[in-house]
């Protein structure tokens, strides 16, 4: 037992040199958080929606001015600038690289309490400018919401580079907890604090999770060889290397965030709960491109930022091949959301004070957000093949682009055409969409010409979206079936029955057509499948054997 537990610990600390190991790492580990972060949204469903849907609108809203300049600020530095810096760094001058990791934590730590502040004094009016629509009531508990959730993002700055540190070096399974930790957090602030603070106790829950979320990867950091301090050199190349990269990025996000005040502001004009569902079908929309784009396509970014310099090659085809294993996943599932939509929202958020129109609004939402869920996990992976490059002003240049025609849609269906949150869910999809192919598009010009690569890629998106389109055949006439003659859906175990036989029955149909259809990337998880299930021996073997980053199959055989 005692060598168990040994064996249990080396594995969450052991390296994954395999992209799609360590893709698998990170999807089971945020499924499991994606499953505890629909609990927290169902809990915060039964506490706030119904007769409070207002305090739930305001809680959310809340979250949009610390997001943005958490985005701005810290994902900005990291996913285009510091990973890449600090991952060539490391090859080649350790020392040095630890040296950089410390000025960057610090200098965008300075940055963001900078920031902070100036949103502190000035929450009453920065909550006016994103929720114009909000009584005074309203605003008045989102400014105080807003000044607790601050303190959040600032323990999640410092996470966010503990994280980057951490994936440089290829471990991904402590990062891919912490998230977990930081929704158990919100789920202890919604039950435990409030009935004592009222709307403010998940705020406040907001603070221990991302302090949990720091925490949790702080030891490994520190192993690794991190050590906090208080330099703030700018004169060391790495340091201006990242400060080089880091504004296009920033401004990138920013732009990216056009698209959630938007949103918000439209929503808050609207009745109230307006905001809290579109949130929630967002939230069900965002697991595809989380589990699948964010997963595969952070476990290829160190791989691809080391090809970049070295092997032009072998960069292209692990980018074909990650973005192969993105599309064969996040089809089905996003196929899967469109058909039992309705099914799924009932059995996740379906608690009492979550009427059955909500349940329908956000039904709807969902399936038209789904429509473009592949395109969103598939702009994951190509903009870090873009920063892999060193390259982000392409993704800002396109980003601008979209950022604007969404707004501009969103206002024209919501507010012209009466559409609601429906006409920003369109808005969104129709974006994301044109997006995604505007990046394939100018990564492929960046890139030059590969025709056989392009030949597979093609003929292989092809097959899996005919075979997507067959499966939602096969998910839809089992549902329609199922619900009228065999099981009473009013109940909740029927319910939960009917949906698991027909996703099993569809995601059936399309592994059975993958495999008619020869679809190289059903081996490929076969095979992972078939070492994920040999945990044991995994627990007690030793550090894996570096492999060969490519995963897609050499041309000949697709």
């Amino acid at each position: 037992m005692r060598r168990f537990l040994q064996n249990g610990s080396s594995l969450l600390l052991r390296p994954q040199n395999n992209i799609l190991s360590a893709a698998t790492i990170l999807l089971v580990t945020y499924g499991l958080s994606h499953l505890v972060g629909l609990l927290k949204t169902r809990l915060l469903i039964s506490y706030f929606f119904g007769s409070q849907a207002q305090l739930l609108d305001v809680y959310y809203a809340a979250f949009v001015i610390p997001d943005t300049i958490f985005q701005l600020l810290v994902i900005g530095s990291l996913s285009a600038a510091f990973i890449p810096v600090f991952t060539r760094l490391l090859s080649s001058d350790s020392k040095e690289a630890w040296k950089v990791a410390g000025n960057a934590i610090n200098l965008i730590l300075l940055v963001f309490l900078i920031f902070s502040l100036v949103i502190f004094v000035f929450a009453t009016p920065a909550s006016r400018l994103v929720a114009p629509g909000f009584t005074t009531s309203q605003i008045s508990i989102m400014s105080s919401l807003l000044r607790v959730m601050l303190a959040a993002q600032v323990f999640f700055s410092i996470s966010s580079f503990l994280t980057g540190i951490i994936q440089s070096h290829q471990r991904f399974i402590i990062p891919a907890l912490a998230p977990l930790a930081y929704n158990l957090g919100i789920i202890f602030g919604t039950v435990a604090l409030s009935p004592l603070l009222g709307i403010l106790g998940p705020a406040v829950g907001v603070v221990i999770g991302a302090f949990f979320h720091m925490a949790i990867q702080f030891p490994l950091a520190v192993s690794l060889g991190f050590r906090p301090s208080l330099d703030f050199s700018f004169h060391r190349p790495g340091v201006r290397d990242i400060l080089r990269l880091f504004p296009p990025r920033a401004v990138a996000l920013g732009i990216d965030q056009i698209e959630q005040f938007v949103a918000v502001i439209l929503a808050s004009l609207l009745v109230p709960g307006s905001i809290s569902i579109l949130n929630v079908a967002r939230l069900l929309y965002a697991i595809p491109t989380s589990l699948f784009g964010v997963t595969i396509g952070q476990a290829a970014l160190p791989v691809l930022s080391r090809q970049a310099a070295s092997d032009s090659t072998r960069f292209r085809t692990t980018l074909a091949s990650s973005l192969l294993q993105v599309s064969f996943l996040a089809l089905p599932a996003s196929v899967l959301f469109i058909i039992l939509r309705i099914p799924i929202v009932r059995l996740v958020f379906g608690a009492k004070s979550f009427p059955w129109s909500a349940t329908l609004l956000t039904g709807k939402t969902l399936a038209i957000l789904a429509v473009s869920a592949s395109f969103a996990a598939i702009i994951q992976l190509v903009v870090r093949g873009f920063y892999a490059l060193h390259d982000t002003k392409t993704p800002l240049v396109i980003g601008l682009v979209a950022a604007v025609f969404d707004a501009v849609l969103s206002i024209i269906l919501a507010r012209v055409f009466n559409q609601g949150i429906l006409g920003i869910a369109t808005a969104i999809t129709i974006t994301n969409i044109i997006e995604c192919f505007a990046l394939a598009i100018a990564l492929e010009v960046r890139l030059g010409t590969s025709r056989p690569l392009e030949s597979i890629i093609f003929k292989s998106l092809a097959k899996m979206i005919f075979i997507s389109f067959v499966a939602g055949i096969f998910l839809w006439i089992p549902m329609r079936l199922l619900d009228q003659f065999v099981f009473d859906t009013t109940r909740t175990f029927p319910l939960l029955f009917l949906t698991m036989t027909t996703s099993f029955i569809g995601m059936t149909v399309y592994g059975l057509l993958a495999y008619l259809f020869k679809i190289p990337e059903l081996v490929t998880f076969i095979e992972l499948g078939r070492r994920v299930w040999t945990w044991r021996k995994l627990l007690s073997s030793p550090q894996e054997t570096p492999t060969e980053p490519v995963i897609l199959p050499a041309p000949d055989q697709n």
